[in-house]
């Protein structure tokens, strides 16, 4: 019957067994050990040079709440609720606290980021996190997002909180896209909310402004609007136009500084992009430019004519803020 028995299985179950119970009784040790030891300091770690919140803050947290560490037994110091303490803070977004055994006790803190600053309708001024949190700004560093402004209605309580509108989660959305992809990134200086509670961009480069209307569709929007930033604006100039309305997904609507009562000064140019067709610029004698769409079975774009010598609403002057 002894025959039978799989003796090398036997011995590798044996050893797996001795090696568990000695990793168990050896952790066991280390902790009882660790226990034993004295606080000699705590270290306070806050990765890169930009802090919203700094060394003397964490330690002014740790006194009001557990006073003096140093020279207390580690068993005496509950690290949980250290962690849980710091983490109510609204700057940081992860923290971790460990001891070690020559007696210095580790604090590793995660800030916050930041993608969004908004002034708001009633003169608050908040961050929105790229966790889409409202978080409130800081006294020892400004940091350099997107910025929005205008006609945005929700009110920050001053503690970290979640989105509550669609206008603000359209607005962070936006924010997000833009900092995700390099060219926007470096093209678009501030969002705006105009007196209909359409989002404008406002670009670094050319004087016309954006018109995005709501985040809904957006990376439709702004694949129509790279089509005409690459095709259409380096035949007819940067300041052409004083605005571009990319609200609809299936049209451009482009409309010229001068006004000239005998030509048409707004165009809609292009059907819906469509990653299986081609798009072409031409540039008319008007100077104006439309995006013509060659797919077969699409028809070509209907030009609107709208009088724009009358009965133009006036966009306010975006504000000037200090990044």
């Amino acid at each position: 019957m002894l025959k039978n028995v799989n003796w090398k299985g036997v011995f590798k179950l044996f050893c797996w067994v001795v090696c568990l119970t000695g990793l168990v009784f050896l952790m066991g040790f280390v902790e009882k050990k660790k226990q034993s030891v004295v606080c000699k300091d705590v270290r306070i770690i806050i990765p890169g040079s930009d802090n919203f919140i700094e060394s003397d803050e964490i330690n002014a947290i740790l006194s009001d709440n557990f006073g003096e560490l140093r020279g207390l037994d580690f068993h005496d110091i509950n690290i949980h609720k250290i962690e849980q303490k710091i983490a109510e803070n609204p700057y940081i977004d992860f923290v971790k606290v460990y001891a070690e055994m020559d007696g210095v006790i580790n604090i590793k803190v995660t800030q916050r980021e930041p993608v969004l600053r908004v002034l708001n309708v009633n003169g608050q001024d908040y961050y929105v996190d790229s966790k889409g949190l409202k978080m409130p700004m800081s006294s020892n560093f400004t940091a350099h997002v997107l910025v929005a402004n205008g006609f945005i209605k929700e009110n920050f309580s001053g503690k970290l909180e979640p989105i509550e509108s669609k206008q603000l989660n359209d607005l962070y959305k936006t924010a997000v896209f833009i900092k995700n992809d390099s060219l926007w990134n470096a093209q678009i200086e501030q969002l705006y909310v105009n007196d209909n509670y359409d989002m404008e961009f406002i670009p670094r480069v050319g004087i016309q402004k954006i018109l995005l209307g709501d985040a809904d569709d957006l990376e439709i929007k702004m694949k129509n609007l790279l089509i005409f930033y690459k095709k259409a604006m380096p035949k007819v100039g940067w300041d052409t136009y004083k605005t571009i309305n990319i609200k609809y997904t299936n049209q451009i609507i482009a409309e010229k500084n001068k006004i000239d009562s005998t030509k048409s000064n707004q165009i809609i140019v292009l059907p819906q992009v469509n990653q299986d067709t081609t798009q072409n610029v031409t540039v008319d004698s008007e100077n104006t430019a439309s995006l013509k769409n060659n797919a077969e079975g699409v028809k070509s774009p209907v030009i609107k004519k709208e009088n724009n010598a009358t009965g133009k609403k006036q966009v306010a002057e975006k504000n000037k803020t200090q990044q």
